[in-house]
């Protein structure tokens, strides 16, 4: 069985996350979304919220490979890939930004680990601007994220910053 991880700490998860884990179904049997606990990144969503919402919005894609949503925390990528049994980590690329740190990253995770490969995924061309922070600004600011994200997350992304 061949497993992939796809890393992210997915506050919120996008049509972009979306769009890359409906496309890395297609090269896996199993498809472990991890979310990341980065606490210096203050997300907006609890860890709970952003598992739910990814499992919600990956529903219609577990007829194509099955899908876990597991979240990790004080452990590096490559180990967590170790744990789950993954042979492949999936990566988004948006811009030349991302390739230049994500190539860095995996050089460093080759070295970790030599029988884990990473495979990146061009962002669609629709998606190649959005970024969760760019979201959460625009729905703060009182722009409209609907193009952006998924209806049920732009919902739940509204209603948090109606609370705030």
């Amino acid at each position: 069985m061949r497993v992939g991880l796809y890393p992210g700490t997915f506050d919120p998860m996008t049509n972009g996350h979306l769009d890359i884990i409906g496309r890395a179904v297609k090269l896996v049997d199993k498809l472990v979304i991890g979310v990341a606990i980065n606490r210096d990144k203050g997300p907006l969503f609890s860890l709970e919220e952003r598992v739910e919402m990814i499992v919600r919005e990956t529903a219609p894609l577990r007829a194509i490979a099955e899908i876990d949503v597991a979240p990790y925390e004080d452990v590096l990528t490559i180990h967590f890939a170790r744990t789950v049994g993954a042979t492949v980590i999936v990566r988004g690329l948006r811009a030349v930004a991302d390739f230049e740190y994500e190539f860095q990253m995996t050089a460093m995770n080759q070295q970790l680990d030599r029988d884990i490969e990473t495979v990146f995924l061009m962002a669609d061309p629709r998606h190649q601007a959005v970024a969760s922070r760019l979201v959460k600004e625009i729905a703060r600011l009182g722009g409209d994220i609907n193009g952006f994200v998924p209806p049920g997350v732009a919902e739940r992304l509204l209603a948090k910053v109606r609370e705030a």
